[in-house]
């Protein structure tokens, strides 16, 4: 089992979550963060004073999936948060050592 996450923008939270969707998972966490990598933030005018936005807002996206549907999963998300310019994120791939649903004590594959 594997614990993919990824962050994207967040304009683009639909069309991943759709992709998804697609490939028959059925669960994910969607967190609304702040980060920068190597865009390093902007400048914005406000009241006509420029000032530096250093952390970008940003969706973090988390899915608990099967070994097998991992590169699935992966080529889902490119295609789907791609929009070729800097800032379209990042896919982090973790191991997950058990997984146990609460609410039936199903664990592993059974609990995803």
């Amino acid at each position: 089992m594997k614990l993919v996450t990824a962050i994207i923008k967040p304009f683009k939270l639909d069309d991943v979550r759709e992709a998804i969707a697609g490939l028959g998972i059925e669960g994910m966490t969607v967190t609304e963060v702040k980060g920068f990598g190597r865009q390093k933030g902007h400048t914005e005018l406000y009241r006509g004073a420029e000032y530096q936005v250093d952390f970008l807002p940003k969706v973090k996206l988390e899915v608990a999936t099967r070994s097998d549907n991992v590169d699935h999963l992966i080529e889902a998300i490119i295609a789907a948060a791609h929009t070729g310019k800097i800032g379209d994120g990042k896919i982090f791939v973790s191991s997950l050592e058990q997984v146990i649903r609460i609410r039936t004590s199903e664990t592993d594959s059974d609990a995803l």
